[in-house]
């Protein structure tokens, strides 16, 4: 039975390529000295030109969605902003959106690792995506679609009791459709959705991390 990845559904479940251009020094040999009792040529007068050719820019791997053919390629990394690190309403709503960018970025390779540094074990929810994300992008297959827009996020910065935030996020999710080796689907797609949540996040040893995430129903 395969597992629903919907980001909506409490049930969770191409590697981004990375292209590294080597530059190879070529150097070149030149002969000695002259034949005995040859004359050496005279010096020529006009400047001689460079041979130093000029570095060409390095090409920039574009990126490619998935789809029936394939996995998607050289999927851009989220970084974690700045202002994400900061205690504050700003950063907590930057670290939001920070969140739902390593969440897309897992939707569309099935890499995880960038979700799990600040995420909490405890989030059960989140969980649940993780292990759906891995087991759909196991034995060579792939997901297409789903990618997750924000459209709305917001947070009124009072801690409750036990010192965790509450941020109110929209959350709309497109289309998921699933691949397998020779482009066939493997199983329905999940049709697209539109959500409000409930993230609960704390603030420990400088960083901010997701300790809970609700749908609003």
């Amino acid at each position: 039975m395969t597992s629903r990845t919907s980001f909506f559904v409490r049930r969770r479940g191409v590697c981004a390529v990375l292209v590294a251009l080597t530059l190879l020094p070529v150097s070149a040999c030149t002969g000695g000295g002259t034949t005995p009792g040859a004359t050496a040529a005279p010096e020529s007068s006009s400047p001689t030109a460079s041979l130093t050719p000029t570095p060409s820019p390095s090409p920039t791997a574009s990126y490619k969605p998935a789809d029936g053919s394939g996995r998607a390629q050289n999927v851009p990394v989220p970084v974690l902003p700045d202002a994400a690190k900061a205690e504050t309403k700003e950063g907590l709503e930057a670290f939001a959106r920070y969140w739902f960018s390593q969440l897309n970025f897992a939707y569309e390779t099935g890499i995880t690792s960038g979700l799990e540094p600040v995420t909490s074990p405890g989030c059960e929810l989140c969980s649940n995506i993780i292990r759906s994300l891995v087991t759909n992008y196991t034995s060579d297959r792939w997901l297409a679609g789903g990618r997750i827009e924000i459209p709305s996020l917001s947070t009124t910065f009072e801690p409750e009791a036990d010192g965790q935030f509450q941020v109110v996020v929209q959350v709309q999710q497109a289309r998921i459709s699933y691949f397998e080796p020779g482009g066939g689907e493997f199983r329905e797609p999940t049709q697209p959705s539109d959500t409000g949540n409930v993230m609960l996040a704390t603030y420990k040893a400088g960083a901010w991390e997701l300790v809970g995430l609700h749908p609003i129903r």
